[in-house]
């Protein structure tokens, strides 16, 4: 069950972390944005305003029209994830397992409505990253297993309890050589989790294997106090 610090009551057995697109798509106009409206507002709300002041978005009119970020973020990841093709139901769990995060908004649920925004927000000043707030948010959620499908640029928002994180590496592999997958690496990701989505839910970093081995080869790694289990996706030459 997920819930607690004013978290909204979500139950999910298994969570996946993704990171935002570079790439989005021009918004439809149907939607009007109201921060407010996105998860944590209470606890997040303030900080997204200072964020959004001191980036590039504050010469952007702030009732731009929005989109779910799912929709809105359009970058490789979210290409190969495919999200509205999915079954309604698939997209049903997509809702309460996803968190996107984000430099400007910190943390979203896939049907969260923002606009076209920058991707990297201009710090102004010390204390406006988000590991200082996330993780009272976040630690209390609760799951069984928590995928990791975020750069490390955003693994350092919040960092969950590493023995039930599984981080999602990708390497190229020829004649028994690995070499790491960098922007392509996103495609994999992307497609895993669309994986994820169609199949019943992980319960732990073995059921997650059994998953990826159904489209990839895999390794697990088995991780420790302070890191967590490592997926590798073997993509051949």
């Amino acid at each position: 069950m997920i819930g607690k610090v004013g978290a909204p009551h979500y139950s999910s057995t298994v969570l996946i972390l993704l990171p935002p697109s570079a790439k989005m798509r021009a918004t439809n106009g149907e939607s009007q944005f109201d921060l407010d409206s996105l998860l944590f507002p209470s606890q997040l709300t303030l900080r997204r305003k200072e964020l959004m002041e001191s980036s590039d978005f504050a010469s952007a009119d702030t009732k731009n029209w929005a989109m779910p970020a799912i929709d809105l973020y359009s970058g490789v990841l979210y290409q190969f994830l495919d999200f509205r093709t999915l079954p309604k139901s698939a997209q049903k769990r997509g809702e309460t397992e996803i968190f996107i995060f984000s430099d400007l908004f910190g943390v979203l649920r896939p049907s969260n409505l923002i606009p076209v925004h920058p991707k990297k927000a201009k710090i102004s000043s010390k204390g406006t990253k988000w590991s200082d707030l996330l993780p009272d948010l976040l630690n209390p959620l609760e799951s069984e297993l928590v995928v990791d499908c975020r750069s490390s640029t955003y693994m350092g928002f919040w960092k969950p309890n590493p023995a039930i994180t599984v981080a999602i590496r990708v390497f190229q592999e020829s004649k028994g050589e690995r070499s790491v997958i960098t922007h392509m690496s996103k495609k994999y990701r992307g497609e895993l989790t669309r994986l994820l989505l169609l199949n019943q839910a992980a319960k732990n970093p073995g059921e997650l294997l059994a998953i990826a081995e159904t489209s990839f080869k895999a390794d697990l790694k088995k991780g420790d106090d302070s890191h967590p289990w490592q997926l590798d996706l073997l993509i051949p030459a």
